[in-house]
């Protein structure tokens, strides 16, 4: 896919989620030479999934992007976190909020799948407690092929956030976004929607 496509299809998807919304695409597939496909086609804010590969990525690419963590939080992985990204969408345990120096969005497990990342609902106030510079929450629902499965979960993301008096939510990825800024998302996270096979494919983002 050239720049102009990858363009193209960027600047579609921005226009549909609205100028309050804020696309982050998910990079987690994309080599590090891929990544300059996505600087020439204007991309503005990546999401890395793992540590290491946000360090060879960001060290070649550092000022092309705005960096943003959107993987599962290693509390010995804060630290280059913290030197490199704006933003951590997964904060999840207190030894990584220790440790963390960021602005962050704790990630919260609704579905309740052990295999999620993320903690329970009844777990947010404390964490809330331990680090002063959350911005709001994140989620991931189970995995559906229908984007309406995902509702009712984004949905308790929202009125979750609204108890706290959180303003951010980061839910929707490539699937399921339309319906998670309906129910009020802030940052929906992309990656297949927007390339495709073509710098490699993202699933579920």
């Amino acid at each position: 896919m050239s720049p102009d496509d990858l363009r193209e299809q960027y600047e579609r998807i921005k226009a549909e989620v609205g100028p309050s919304v804020t696309v982050v695409v998910a990079t987690k597939y994309v080599p590090v030479d891929g990544m300059q496909a996505l600087a020439a086609a204007g991309i503005e804010v990546v999401g890395e999934n793992r540590a290491q590969d946000l360090e060879a990525k960001h060290a070649r690419y550092g000022d092309s992007f705005r960096w943003h963590f959107i993987g599962h939080l290693q509390s010995r992985k804060a630290k280059t976190v913290n030197e490199l990204c704006e933003l951590c969408h997964s904060l999840a345990s207190e030894s990584a909020a220790r440790r963390l120096t960021i602005p962050a969005l704790v990630e919260v497990n609704l579905s309740g799948e052990p295999t999620k990342s993320g903690i329970p609902p009844e777990d947010l106030p404390r964490l809330l407690d331990l680090y002063g510079d959350v911005r709001g929450l994140m989620t991931m629902p189970p995995a559906s092929d229908d984007p309406e499965a995902s509702r009712p979960y984004f949905r308790r993301l929202r009125e979750l956030a609204e108890e706290h008096g959180l303003r951010e939510l980061s839910m929707g990825t490539s699937q399921d976004y339309r319906v998670a800024v309906e129910e009020g998302a802030t940052y929906v996270r992309v990656g297949s929607v927007l390339y495709g096979h073509a710098l490699g494919t993202v699933p579920r983002t």
